[in-house]
Order: structure tokens, then C-alpha cells, then sequence
């Protein structure tokens, strides 16, 4: 009987703790990384990420619930140009994908339209 009483008091632990969590928003930037994280419970294949309208990055997939990090300077343009951390900041993100029944992945975030780009602590 004890056992079963110090189970449910850490399962009410443990469910008051994720409770508490704050949900952070799904496009975040992280110093000069770009975080994408799937908050779902599905899984994207064919992920692309545009930064700028001009930069870009592609992933093949993204489990349900990771996160795909990469540096800003390895989003590209058509032309091979760089994003360059130094002179440039994130001003708008596209997340374009299918999750694993087909349907599309849509994700924005901009910033004059939609709250700042929450920076992640280094």
C-alpha cells in the first residue's frame, strides 16, 4: 500500500512539473543557430526552411517532437550567397514540409506581423 501511495505522489509530481513547462514557440533562434522544432506528434518529411524570403535550407525529415538546428550562415540563396550573421537578422521565417499522411507543414513567423523571435540563452 505504501508503494502504491509513493507512486501516485511522484506521478502527481511529475505531472505538475510538465504542467509547468512553458511551451516555447516552434521557430526560435538560438545565437546565430535557427531552431524548427515539431511540436507534433507526427513526423515532417521534405522540410524547407526559408529565412528572408531568399535564404535556404532543407531537411529531409524531422521526428515528431525534435528539433532541427542549423546555423543561419548555412541558409543559402539561389545564387550561393550566405546569410551573414554580422549584417543581416531573421526578419521572417517559412517552414514548408508534409507530415507523414501527406499533408502540408506550414509554419511563419514574422516579425511584423507576429510577436519578437524569442532568443534562446547561449
Amino acid at each position: 500500500m505504501e508503494t502504491e501511495r509513493r507512486r501516485l505522489v511522484l506521478v502527481a509530481i511529475v505531472l505538475s512539473l510538465a504542467g509547468c513547462r512553458s511551451e516555447l514557440p516552434p521557430i526560435r533562434q538560438h545565437g546565430t543557430w535557427l531552431v524548427i522544432e515539431n511540436q507534433t506528434k507526427v513526423p515532417w518529411q521534405n522540410v524547407s526552411v526559408t529565412v528572408n524570403s531568399y535564404y535556404r535550407g532543407v531537411s529531409p525529415r524531422v521526428a515528431a517532437g525534435a528539433r532541427l538546428e542549423a546555423p543561419l550562415a548555412g541558409f543559402v540563396t539561389g545564387l550561393g550567397q550566405r546569410f551573414d550573421t554580422a549584417r543581416e537578422h531573421v526578419r521572417r521565417v517559412e517552414v514548408r514540409g508534409t507530415d507523414a499522411s501527406g499533408k502540408p507543414v506550414v509554419l511563419d513567423w514574422d516579425e511584423q506581423t507576429g510577436p519578437p523571435l524569442m532568443q534562446e540563452a547561449k
